[in-house]
């Protein structure tokens, strides 16, 4: 086969679906790429794998045969699509959204798939929108602190819910049988490997991150028994493995895995990647002070820097975490296409919806072109992105949204707007936090499915006053996930130059408006008036109403009859006392 026929296969493993791409690995061509949708998505109120049954408030489950069937389907369609032969396929690499855990025994069976367990949702997958395990978060930050822990500098001074440590700890103290049986604690991103190449390696990128692995060691056991004594081995039983490079080979396409994608066997399967770390190297901007954007339903920012240095609020700095001799830099928001999606399916009046339909246009096209000529101000409002808590800098699950300054004037085209606004002023504090920490971003690259809101694009530049250039791929996570293949099929000598051939990106695509700039830092000062205030303790209402939701749906599930079986008792009641 020439060089020039060889193909790599991008899997990107995302909230809701799974998508395969195929790509040259000479010049970073996409020839071809397919979807398959999780077919019980994602199960945040009740657990629809199994009975239905009611799952308490900040949960978010999966199931993990789902990412399977991603593998047998959207695979061998997309190599289809791009009309090459399997045999022109020489690597396979995948990502996954992060931190995704899975409970496995030691064959890496996930929990949820042995009978005995398929009614307990601890079994099964937590996706990384599972917020239910702040209380642990909160203790292990509390004590990190207490001891005065090295670690904890590295991740801003916060260790997040939706990490390996609080979720894990939170596995042992609601479901104690439950982490007694299980043998590993996978990430979601090193599982789907395993079943590609029967061999568990975790990857050096979620172990960093998501891990609190740094140095070449996880926190000691006497952190972990002061936390609570049962999770004294949680590292060494539960947890610890080998750990693989980014762009290295984790092993070769197993017969069972060469059956379900239709590759060949033995091909080069990379070191598992989380969806925007990979991102990076696809648009070719893994420089110090190119900050990626990967924007979807949520947002997570990364970067290299050229020194190690603790900014406040960030998700982690990992020596080598995105690209080998560089200190890779994560940051991110837990909820912004999310956040949109909300607003448009319980915020907008049915007029709305009739009119985008009458014009074949989405609602989101509807309230971006009804609010976008408006000057910057002109709605009165200031909103909070907080609907999914807030990942950076505050790093707070109990935190929720917020928009103030609504009036009986108020149009749903305002609303829109001032969340769209709210969440590039939440990146502006990231990129501050950045700068006066001493890692200056110099560059905002975006990828990601909110690229084609050209005005939420020009908006971002506006508000954090960058430049900003937008990838080339609308597959952003996939063909970095192919780079990362190339490499470890031996293509490229490593990720750097393989992302300057295969990547690529548009410099400067949106340049901020100085007048548009200068009214959104007036508006920006509002809103820090208000990340604090709600934020940093001065007023923690928002976590006191998430505790009385909390309390209130715990009794009506524990309560003997549901509403309606209790209003059907009363009506027989009533007729029987005639």
């Amino acid at each position: 086969m020439a060089a020039d026929d060889a193909v790599v296969i991008g899997v990107d493993f995302g909230t809701l679906s799974g998508r395969a791409l195929v790509v040259r690995v000479s010049d970073g061509a996409e020839l071809g790429t397919a979807v398959h949708e999780y077919d019980h998505g994602v199960m945040d109120s009740r657990l629809t794998a199994h009975q239905n049954q009611p799952l308490p408030p900040e949960w978010a489950l999966q199931v993990p045969a789902d990412y399977v069937n991603v593998l047998k389907n959207a695979v061998p369609a997309a190599v289809r699509d791009a009309g090459v032969s399997p045999e022109q396929v020489i690597g396979i690499g995948t990502d996954f959204t992060a931190c995704t855990m899975v409970p496995t025994t030691s064959d890496g069976t996930p929990l949820n798939e042995l009978e005995q367990y398929a009614d307990r949702p601890h079994a099964y997958v937590k996706l990384w929108k599972h917020h239910a395990a702040q209380g642990q978060a909160d203790r292990i930050n509390e004590l990190a602190h207490s001891r005065n822990e090295p670690w904890i500098g590295r991740y801003g001074g916060f260790i997040s819910s939706e990490w390996e440590f609080a979720k894990g700890l939170q596995l042992l103290e609601e479901d104690p049988e439950l982490y007694e049986a299980m043998d590993h604690w996978v990430e979601a991103a090193d599982w789907i490997i395993w079943q590609l190449t029967g061999e568990y390696v975790r990857n050096a990128c979620t172990a960093g991150y998501k891990g609190i692995y740094q140095d070449g060691k996880y926190p000691d056991e006497d952190f972990l028994t002061a936390l609570n004594p049962e999770f004294a081995g949680f590292v060494r039983e539960k947890l610890d493995h080998t750990i693989g490079q980014l762009g290295s080979q984790a092993g070769t396409l197993t017969k069972q895995a060469a059956e379900w994608t239709g590759l060949p066997e033995g091909i080069a399967v990379a070191v598992g990647n989380v969806d925007a770390h990979v991102t990076a190297p696809a648009a070719d901007a893994v420089e110090p002070g190119q900050m990626v954007a990967i924007m979807g339903t949520s947002t997570c920012h990364v970067m290299n820097g050229e020194t190690l240095a603790e900014v406040p609020g960030m998700c982690g700095v990992v020596d080598g975490g995105i690209t080998e001799g560089a200190y890779g830099y994560e940051a991110g928001q837990s909820g912004v296409g999310d956040i949109f999606a909300w607003y448009v399916r319980n915020q907008v009046p049915g007029d709305y919806a009739a009119e985008a339909e009458a014009r074949g246009i989405s609602l989101h096209e509807l309230l971006t072109e009804k609010s976008q000529d408006q000057p910057v101000g002109a709605h009165g409002l200031i909103a909070l992105d907080w609907h999914s808590g807030n990942r950076s800098v505050l790093v707070d699950h109990e935190l929720s949204g917020l928009i103030l300054g609504q009036t009986l004037a108020t149009t749903p085209e305002d609303g829109y707007r001032a969340l769209l606004e709210s969440t590039a002023f939440g990146t502006r504090t990231i990129i501050e936090a950045f700068n006066t920490s001493g890692v200056p971003v110099r560059e905002l690259v975006v990828a990601g499915g909110l690229l084609k809101n050209r005005f939420l694009m020009q908006t971002y530049a506006d508000i954090t006053g960058l430049e900003i250039s937008t990838i080339t791929s609308s597959q952003g996570p996939a063909l970095g996930s192919a780079i990362h293949a190339a490499v470890a099929a031996g293509a490229y000598e490593d990720v750097r130059s393989a992302g300057a051939v295969m990547g690529g990106r548009t410099r400067a695509a949106y340049v901020p408006d100085p007048q548009r700039a200068e009214a959104y830092s007036a508006l920006f000062g509002e809103y820090t008036k208000l990340h604090d205030y709600f934020g940093r303790g001065e007023n923690d209402v928002m976590r006191r109403l998430k505790a009385i939701r909390r309390d209130a749906v715990t009794q009506a599930d524990s309560a003997p009859h549901s509403a309606d079986q209790l209003t059907s008792d009363q009506t027989e009641q009533e007729a029987v006392n005639g």
